[in-house]
């Protein structure tokens, strides 16, 4: 079904809304640190709000989320504005067909149809790849960076809107971070990430 999230029909476990471990105290400037896997630590306007959605699944919301405390919170709702971080577990069914996550092709685990991420009135269409390289996250790590312009299709496949999914992926470490929001000055945020 198209509502479920990833968490609920692949790996059978209920929708965990709880925030992450308390963030430090907000800064001067309006920000706290939050801390994810393997040591990660990014700095984060204080506004944002990280939340776990199943094992190896943490949304930093930073934007309105309607789905957030419902059932259809997780990879496959719409409307959502924020960006992912992923571990293993979520990387093992992220491919198409939930087979494991390639960096050559867009993150996108699903078996059926999807919801677009921007609407529920539309479904995902076609991803082809639209830039990559290497990015910084934090000092000493490198990310493999995938931007991958997307589309949403009506019923009839007609495209009715277009946007950008953006992967930083850090495979020593075995963390995605999947932005489908472009979301203002992440980019500068992963560069300034700190390590612990």
């Amino acid at each position: 079904m198209i509502g479920k999230t990833i968490a609920t029909t692949a790996a059978g476990l209920a929708v965990l809304t709880t925030t992450l471990a308390a963030p430090s105290a907000a800064s001067a400037g309006g920000t706290k640190q939050v801390h994810l896997r393997k040591g990660l630590t990014l700095t984060i306007p204080a506004s944002w709000k990280a939340v776990q959605a199943g094992s190896d699944w943490t949304r930093v919301i930073t934007g309105p989320c309607p789905s957030l405390g419902t059932m259809d919170f997780g990879f496959r709702d719409a409307g959502c504005h924020g960006f992912w971080v992923l571990g293993p577990k979520a990387l093992e069914i992220g491919g198409h067909t939930f087979q494991r996550y390639n960096p050559r092709y867009e993150f996108d685990p699903a078996t059926d149809v999807s919801v677009c991420p921007r609407t529920v009135r539309l479904y995902k269409g076609t991803f082809k790849l639209a830039g990559k390289g290497l990015r910084k996250v934090g000092a000493g790590h490198r990310a493999e960076y995938h931007v991958w312009a997307g589309t949403c299709v009506d019923k009839k496949f007609r495209v009715k809107m277009r946007y950008s999914q953006r992967e930083w992926y850090l495979p020593s470490s075995k963390i995605l971070i999947v932005d489908q929001w472009n979301t203002p000055g992440l980019d500068g945020i992963l560069k300034k990430a700190t390590w612990r």
